[in-house]
């Protein structure tokens, strides 16, 4: 898989999700074989205006390399000058939002609202393509209607502007996560372009992947939600994409994959921040697992990263001695 300069190992990568793909979780997801993640959605206007908490959304770690940082604005002057701040902290690849339908970022006519304005968009992209020299992608939505029309033609936009490659989740802006995604759009648009087309949506299993890829020529995979908790369904796709049975994470791995996260948030965050978020987020690694409810109650007052760690160690070894299997 190829985006302009860039070769990735893989046809995986990590979909972008707002306070979920921080460095921490990127890591993880790497960890497992994704061959490119995606940080969490970063304002161009808090770039270029230096806003503390979102210079720090580019801190990243040689592990996860290559990294691709997200960007959405409405100005090009100051998209461009975010660009070139992503591209000068060592971004391997720098990806525009045009998908985001939240309303605040609508508002000030960012994400979705660009794709129902080809021509300001088309400035946007021709702004930030004279500027960076790594590899430039798009983030896009079917369009503010199902037809697929407006992706289409954003996409069309896109490749005149020198864009290197474009992910399409083709649901509606107005859909958010509801409803199917219409895979078909996927395919149309592979056939209307010569750029490489990236899916997402509704990427629940391994065998997903594999079934998008097949039922829609797409060149490569992003998996958003149904990482969450689970970085090992990077492992598991690149089994079948190799016509491997993919094997489930014993508990062991699932045990060693948490503690890893706890460790790399209290690293990139600090101690105190970091167990705060521990006590929302470590319940992911356990979701479905046996009295995982009571152990989601048990952490809610934890202050440490050890007693973090020893909750999850105390958990998994109960599991162990009653034979469960994940």
């Amino acid at each position: 898989m190829k985006i302009g300069s860039l070769v990735l190992e893989n046809p995986l990568i990590l979909a972008p999700m707002a306070g979920i793909t921080q460095l921490p979780f990127r890591r993880l997801a790497k960890e497992a074989g994704c061959a490119l993640v995606v940080t969490e959605m970063v304002s161009a206007n808090g770039l270029v205006h230096g806003g503390r908490k979102t210079v720090e959304l580019l801190k990243s770690h040689p592990s996860e390399r290559p990294l691709s940082v997200q960007i959405f604005g409405a100005d090009p002057a100051v998209m461009q000058e975010a660009a070139r701040i992503v591209q000068a902290q060592g971004a391997d690849l720098l990806d525009i939002n045009l998908g985001c339908s939240v309303r605040k970022v609508v508002r000030q006519g960012a994400g979705a609202a660009l794709m129902g304005q080809p021509e300001k968009l088309g400035a946007i992209l021709k702004a930030v393509r004279g500027v960076v020299d790594v590899p430039l992608t798009i983030k896009i939505r079917s369009g503010w209607e199902p037809s697929g029309d407006q992706a289409v033609a954003v996409t069309r936009v896109a490749e005149d502007a020198g864009v290197d490659a474009v992910a399409i989740h083709p649901r509606t802006a107005l859909q958010g996560f509801g409803g199917r995604a219409d895979w078909s759009l996927i395919a149309r648009l592979k056939q209307c372009v010569s750029i490489p087309v990236v899916g997402n949506g509704d990427v629940r299993t391994p065998d997903d992947v594999v079934r998008m890829q097949r039922e829609t020529g797409c060149d490569a995979v992003m998996v958003g939600r149904a990482s969450i908790g689970n970085p090992w369904i990077f492992t598991q796709a690149l089994e079948l994409l190799h016509s491997r049975r993919p094997r489930s994470p014993d508990l062991s791995e699932r045990l060693h994959g948490t503690l890893r996260y706890i460790d790399n948030n209290v690293n990139h965050f600090g101690e105190a921040r970091a167990v705060r978020m521990m006590r929302s987020r470590v319940p992911w690694f356990v979701k479905g697992l046996p009295g995982c409810s009571r152990f989601r109650s048990s952490i809610i007052r934890l202050k440490s990263r050890q007693e973090m760690r020893d909750a999850v160690q105390a958990y998994f070894e109960e599991l162990q001695t009653s034979d469960v299997k994940p």
